[in-house]
């Protein structure tokens, strides 16, 4: 297994001040070195369904480096709260392991610093990194990519066209229900839609050069309203049916009754598991341009309040981000690894397919993304099932609707 060296020097001088982790202690005041020691301690958060390959990797981390690393399991549905909560008393963690769209919230709350990949950022996918940039500053370091593609039922279609007008129309020879399913439900499902709306050119924020995004709004103008009439013929051609949600959707598929669904790898993994021969695919282009779903990243993070900056970078960098663990990481969580080598090295087919439609959009981690959902899906669901009799002023609306949000913060 391939280790970089951070500030050797620093670890064999300075380890003292790891006996003081921030995860222990809710004393902000600063210290005095202790004598000189070869074992520390860091404190890490994860939630629980990454306790138990963490629980793996702690035990190598500290077998190589001598260094405890104290778990510490929080629920899923509160680990990102309470660590903007805690990390100011003192009393938060040295590394919290998350989803990179935590990082705008993360960053404007103080409680996260940059992390220095240096050369090594070449060394993850583009995607991976631009996803934890924020305001020109990487703030994780990435460690799994996943993303919602095109899923085909292969005995009910062996190939598919590069259109997703063709794609609609293929149904007339598999005499199935649905030509294809995407999930949607009351609120409607603006995530499984993305892929749609991008092939428009419209993309819900305007992506910088470094991949980050910038705070205007991309899903207005002709390219909008182009897709809210393109939802509007879906609707009204039942390709679309907000009746069904994820787990109707997931059954249908199960059931054979499309050759297609737009989906991710949990649900994959449900049909491969039922003996299914699935291939994963590219969504095919609705507007003309590439369709790019939402792409998620897992990583980890650096408390802004550790007292172990240097072991937390060891732990984050030299060795969450090495070929070894993102290949560890891949195999328990059914994820590509962020790191390039890694990835090459994937036998699944389904995990390599997935990560070959990817793209480029990772979901912003701007906090004005949060002023979006409450409008978005709704109204898209409004546009589908035709209670919006004009979809492009239902579309413009919604737009008003979000900028008006973002400007009252």
């Amino acid at each position: 297994m391939r280790r970089s060296i951070l500030l050797a020097a620093a670890l064999t001088t300075t380890l003292a001040l790891a006996a003081c982790s921030s995860g222990d202690s809710g004393d902000d005041s600063t210290t005095e070195p202790e004598e000189t020691s070869s074992t520390g301690s860091l404190t890490v958060w994860v939630d629980e369904t990454r306790i138990d390959v963490f629980k793996e990797l702690a035990a190598q981390f500290k077998e190589e480096k001598g260094v405890d690393v104290k778990l510490v399991q929080k629920a899923s549905g509160d680990i990102r709260e309470e660590f903007v909560q805690q990390v100011p008393t003192g009393k938060g963690p040295d590394v919290v392991i998350g989803a990179h769209d935590w990082t705008g919230e993360f960053v404007t709350n103080g409680v996260v610093q940059p992390v220095e990949l240096g050369d090594k950022a070449a060394e993850f996918s583009d995607v991976s990194v631009s996803a934890f940039t924020y305001d020109g500053a990487v703030y994780g370091v990435p460690y799994a990519v996943e993303n919602i593609a095109l899923v085909r039922n292969n005995q009910l279609a062996s190939e598919t066209p590069a259109t997703f007008d063709e794609l609609v129309a293929q149904n007339a020879t598999t005499g199935a229900q649905y030509p294809i399913i995407i999930q949607q439900g009351d609120e409607g499902d603006a995530y499984h839609l993305y892929p749609l709306q991008t092939s428009f050119g419209a993309p819900v924020f305007v992506q910088n050069e470094d991949g980050s995004y910038s705070t205007e709004l991309g899903l207005g103008g002709e390219q909008g309203t182009a897709f809210a009439n393109y939802l509007a013929k879906l609707g009204a051609e039942k390709v679309l049916d907000p009746a069904i949600d994820g787990e109707k959707a997931k059954q249908a598929f199960l059931d054979g009754q499309s050759p297609y669904i737009v989906t991710g790898p949990w649900y994959a993994t449900e049909f491969t598991d039922a003996g299914m021969d699935i291939s994963v695919l590219p969504v095919p282009s609705a507007g003309g341009e590439p369709a790019m779903p939402f792409v998620g990243v897992q990583g980890a993070f650096i408390s802004a309040k550790t007292q172990n900056a240097v072991l937390a970078n060891e732990f984050v960098v030299n060795f969450l981000g090495t070929q070894d663990v993102q290949l560890e990481l891949a195999q328990a969580g059914g994820r590509a690894p962020a790191l390039t080598a890694a990835a090459e090295m994937i036998t699944d087919p389904i995990m390599t397919q997935f990560a070959e439609a990817a793209g480029t959009a990772p979901m912003p981690s701007i906090p004005e993304m949060g002023s979006v959902w409450q409008f978005w899906g709704t109204t898209e669901v409004q546009i589908i099932s035709g209670q919006a009799a004009d979809p492009a002023a239902a579309w413009q609306t919604m737009v008003d609707n979000i900028q008006s949000a973002i400007d009252a913060g």
